[in-house]
């Protein structure tokens, strides 16, 4: 029996990723407002998630902090609020190839998206 809850408790330990606290800090220098998800690329997670968006105003910033798993990968995706045609990132399907938009999680980090015209 101890032996069992011995097995158990190691492979719960090693199923488990270590939460880390980071954020993205958006800017939006183009002159309409943008929607920007971000998506895990290592597991099935969006944020903000339940089909919401973070709406960000034509030239605002905004900080976006998340929690996200230590060492996941995270892109982003945006595109002109109302028009998903003209997007970045991975684009609003998490769809499209993109060399420079995506980060790793790390714990009390922040990350810069700078949404340029």
């Amino acid at each position: 029996m101890l032996f069992r809850m011995a097995v158990l408790a190691a492979l719960v330990c090693a199923t488990s990723a270590e939460a880390a606290e980071m954020a993205f800090f958006v800017k939006n220098l183009r002159k309409q407002a943008v929607a920007v998800e971000l998506f895990s690329r290592d597991r099935e997670t969006v944020w903000p998630g339940n089909d919401q968006v973070f709406l960000i105003d034509p030239g605002s910033r905004k900080s976006v902090p998340i929690s996200c798993n230590q060492g996941e990968r995270i892109c982003y995706g945006a595109w002109v609020d109302g028009d998903d045609s003209i997007s970045a990132g991975v684009g609003p399907d998490n769809d499209q190839p993109c060399d420079t938009c995506c980060f790793i999680c790390v714990e009390h980090s922040t990350e810069t998206i700078d949404l340029v015209p």
